[in-house]
């Protein structure tokens, strides 16, 4: 496979260390900052295919740094922090974060996520059939099919699904949904998104209880994912 570039934006070099023998031993090219200037620098001069980066780093805040990134760096860009206030994650998430990783972290998760998250850029929207096991969503013809049989949608149901699936993996706020499907004017209302997303799991998964698909991130939105 072509060689991925990954840059890690940390001021912990236990981090750092842990970080690159992980990714290296996975076949990942390698660069670190231990600060933002720093990492600002390196993404700007070799702009990375993805960066892990750390809230809490010595000369700004990475809450900062990630807003500057999103000014022009279209990749993705995962947080990695100690941090698990949910204000904190919402915020990171609504500002362009593609996924939030809370330290620790267990390894086999972290290049789960970071594969989810290339696998997402790589595709793009350009791609017209997504398919996600028994699942398929067609975007051109705006068709939904499980197991080769069609699935009867609303139009809002099929744009939330659709938006779901283009962002297969990242973990998408409530009100970055509502701001999407409802419009502006919308954010706060919780309730849609709740009677949708639940009206939208029965008609996708095999149990509603238990989504392989469409699952809960607590307290912060929805992650689409491709099942077992």
């Amino acid at each position: 496979m072509n060689e991925v570039y990954v840059l890690i934006i940390d001021d912990e070099p236990q981090i750092r260390n842990l970080l690159q023998i992980t990714l290296e031993s996975n076949g990942y090219k390698v660069q670190h900052a231990a600060t933002a200037k720093e990492g600002l620098v390196l993404s700007t001069n070799h702009p990375p295919d993805l960066i892990l980066l750390d809230l809490g780093l010595p000369d700004e805040s990475g809450q900062s740094l990630l807003k500057k990134l999103r000014g022009w760096y279209t990749k993705p860009v995962m947080i990695i922090s100690v941090q698990n206030d949910e204000r904190e994650i919402v915020s990171a998430l609504d500002s362009g974060a593609n996924d939030y990783v809370i330290k620790p972290f267990r390894t086999g998760e972290l290049l789960a996520r970071i594969r989810s998250s290339l696998r997402l850029s790589a595709n793009g929207d350009d791609v017209p059939v997504l398919r996600f096991n028994e699942l398929e969503v067609d975007l051109i013809a705006r068709t939904v099919r499980k197991n080769g049989d069609a699935i009867k949608l609303t139009a809002t149901e099929y744009a939330l699904l659709a938006l779901f699936a283009k962002n297969e993996g990242k973990v998408l706020t409530q009100q970055y949904i509502l701001k999407q499907i409802w419009g502006p004017s919308f954010t706060e209302q919780s309730q849609y998104l709740r009677v949708y997303v639940a009206q939208l799991r029965k008609k996708i998964e095999n149990d509603a209880n238990h989504p392989a698909h469409l699952v809960t991130e607590t307290g912060v939105g929805y992650r689409f994912l491709s099942g077992a």
